[in-house]
Order: structure tokens, then sequence, then C-alpha cells
């Protein structure tokens, strides 16, 4: 009886899995349209009063997006207050929706991989992801790395399509 060979896992080829990179970062959203008098207007002293006795134990070392659902303008020192208030507890706190929120956390981490790790490698960036990377993050992580690598391919280690091969 032949011996099976598992000719992927004796190819060398380093996957990495994006939708893995969030997996220990938490977010959480504060919409401000509640805190609106009459849906409309914000009190700068009701707001204050909310900024003091808020608990903010709960955004610890999370990403926080801070958006108003409604219509209404609303003043851009009043999410400079929720940051102010935040500093030292969440990881990041800014003034835009959760998706771009972990838009722009995806695009540090890219920016802080470490290019050592995968020098000369031949490296698969894995397809399926159920939706969990935006798709910017695939553009920016082969801009990123393609300078170091021997090949780039897109897929399953089983299955790839080519992307980038180093001319010799």
């Amino acid at each position: 009886m032949e011996e099976i060979v598992n000719k992927v896992a004796k190819s060398g080829l380093i996957t990495l899995d994006l939708s893995t990179w969030l997996a220990d970062e938490s977010f959480i959203e504060i919409d401000l349209a509640p805190l609106l008098w009459q849906g409309l207007v914000l009190r700068e002293d009701e707001f204050r009063d909310w900024i003091k006795n808020h608990d903010w134990a709960s955004y610890q070392n999370k990403h926080v997006a801070v958006f108003c659902s409604t219509d209404a303008i609303v003043p851009l020192w009043a999410y400079m207050l929720v940051s102010s208030a935040l500093v030292g507890i969440a990881k990041t706190c800014i003034n835009t929706s959760s998706a771009e929120l972990r838009n722009m956390v995806f695009a540090e981490k890219i920016s802080a991989f470490d290019l050592e790790s995968i020098r000369d490698c031949r490296i698969v960036i894995k397809g399926c992801n159920e939706g969990k990377v935006p798709d910017f993050a695939y553009g920016l992580l082969v801009s990123k790395i393609q300078a170091v690598v021997k090949s780039l391919m897109f897929g399953e280690p089983c299955s790839t399509v080519p992307v980038y091969k180093k001319k010799k």
C-alpha cells in the first residue's frame, strides 16, 4: 500500500488568514441619538452630565465607534467629549460607523505586519472568510508584502490562484 503524502504540508506554503486578524479585538458603538433633546438638539449641560455620570468601564480595551443614527446635526465637540472620556480606557474612539472603524483597525494591523516573518516565503492569502474581511484589506496586504515574498497566491493551499511570483 502506497503511503499518502500531504503535498500541501510539505510545500512550505505560509497561509495568511485575514479573518483571524481581528479575532482578539472588541468593537462597540455609542449612538448619540438617544441623548438628543426631542431627537433634534444636543443640550450641552445635559450631555456633559451624561459624560460625567456614564459608566465607561464597559468600554475597557475596546474599539469604540461614536455616531448619531438620526439626521440631527451633532456638534464636533460632542464627539470630542466622548473621546476624551475614553482616553486610557478604550483602545480607540472614533467618530465613525462601526464598519469604518473595523476597516481602520484592519489597515493598522496590515501596516504593523512584520515583513521579516515572511521574507522570501511562498504565501497564500486565504480566500474563504464569510465576509469577515473587508475587500480593501486584500489589496492593501498585497501592496505591503509583495516586495518581500517569493510568491503570492490567493485561495486555499490545495487550490490557489497565482497573484505574484518574484522574477529570478
